[in-house]
């Protein structure tokens, strides 16, 4: 059974200044974040910028992640749409291209009911055969994932797990208490790993190891070597960024950080660039306290 656990990056869409994808750079985030020890590569997702993407975009991005990790770590893939239809045809596109698993967000922009969500991410599990992470961001789909949609699902067993992005620790909790033991609880909010890894959590999805991949990696090791205290320590040390993050887009400011410590990562996609000199400014003093 396929089991997310780690420090999984979702990795930033390396863009050239005209908004073109820079598929070299995307080669180089990759071996720079393997080389820092991260557990996966997760494809199209928020801090991919997967919304501002087209579907021609999403599949040479994710045949190139696939090509350049070539198996050194799992290469998970955002394939979550709109609709039912849209999601199943890029989850199976994923599958054919060599992903490993797949992040399904909820139905974004359009209202819907739990029983919605259980409909929807149903037929996609039963639709391709893949490992899915359910991934519940509520602040960006306008629904939650509750933790009782979550505990019918699991009878699909290629649904291994959710990303909870929601910042409400007791949301987390309640599908590690309360879903099923086989399910894998991924933090999705990179303030709450520590926590989550002590309540029972496996993994962290974080977008702020595009930017500290080696911090992010220690909260991880040195939760699974016990060393609690040390853990703690290393997750507080990314408070100061996690502050600047919430100036602007924040996984624009992730973008922009990237950029400012030397990699031509490009900008975010318009209208979401970050291009703001306070922000810029505050960026600059947040690294010099890591050095």
């Amino acid at each position: 059974m396929f089991q997310p656990k780690g420090i999984i990056t979702p990795i930033l869409t390396p863009l050239t200044q005209d908004e073109k994808f820079n598929e070299q750079e995307m080669r180089n985030q990759i071996n720079r974040l393997i080389k820092a020890g991260v557990n996966g590569i997760f494809v199209l997702g928020t801090n991919g910028e997967f919304y501002a993407l087209t579907q021609e975009e999403k599949i040479k991005i994710m045949e190139v992640a696939v090509a350049e990790v070539n198996g050194r770590v799992p290469v998970y893939a955002g394939t979550g749409c709109i609709t039912t239809q849209a999601t199943i045809k890029l989850s199976k596109i994923a599958k054919e291209i060599g992903v490993d698993a797949l992040s399904v967000i909820s139905p974004y922009f359009v209202s819907v009911s739990q029983d919605d969500l259980y409909r929807y991410f149903s037929s996609v599990a039963q639709a391709v055969d893949l490992p899915i992470l359910l991934y519940n961001i509520p602040a960006r789909t306008g629904s939650n994932i509750d933790y009782t949609t979550v505990k019918k699902l699991a009878v699909y067993e290629n649904i291994v797990g959710i990303k909870d992005s929601s910042g409400n620790f007791d949301n987390t909790l309640k599908y590690i208490e309360n879903t099923d033991s086989r399910l894998n609880i991924v933090a999705g909010n990179d303030s709450l790993i520590f926590w989550t890894l002590r309540a029972g959590g496996t993994a962290a999805i974080a977008g702020c190891s595009n930017v500290f991949p080696e911090l992010m990696v220690s909260i991880y090791q040195l939760w699974a070597e016990g060393k609690m205290e040390e853990a703690n320590e290393a997750q507080k040390k990314i408070r100061p960024f996690r502050n600047v993050m919430q100036m602007g887009n924040p996984n624009s400011v992730v973008k922009r950080a990237v950029e400012l410590l030397g990699y031509p990562v490009g900008p975010a996609r318009e209208p979401s660039n970050c291009n703001n000199p306070k922000i810029d400014s505050e960026l600059l003093k947040v690294f010099e306290l890591y050095k």
